[in-house]
């Protein structure tokens, strides 16, 4: 996944500039974005706050962390199956 140029931060003082009244056109304008990101964005980031932002990072990566947790343990049990079925 790309990497982007804006930090979470960086992204919610962009969409409150457009909740504090300025035209979405020109908020896209001034920060070099599309509006199909501006909008998807606000919805991943509409309404929060700075700290939300870094919480919301923080349970991302230790969702990530246990998705492969889980995938690893149903692996070995998957494994641990196949050998005792072929004895």
């Amino acid at each position: 996944m790309r990497k982007s140029k804006f930090s979470e931060e960086q992204i919610i003082a962009i969409l409150a500039e457009q909740e504090r009244g300025m035209a979405t056109a020109e908020v896209c304008r001034r920060h070099g974005i599309s509006s199909a990101t501006f909008y998807k964005w606000k919805a991943k980031f509409g309404g929060m706050d700075v700290s939300d932002a870094r919480r919301l990072k923080v349970l991302e990566t230790e969702n990530a962390r246990l998705k492969k947790l889980l995938a690893d343990s149903l692996l070995d049990n998957s494994v641990l199956k196949d050998l005792l079925g072929k004895h």
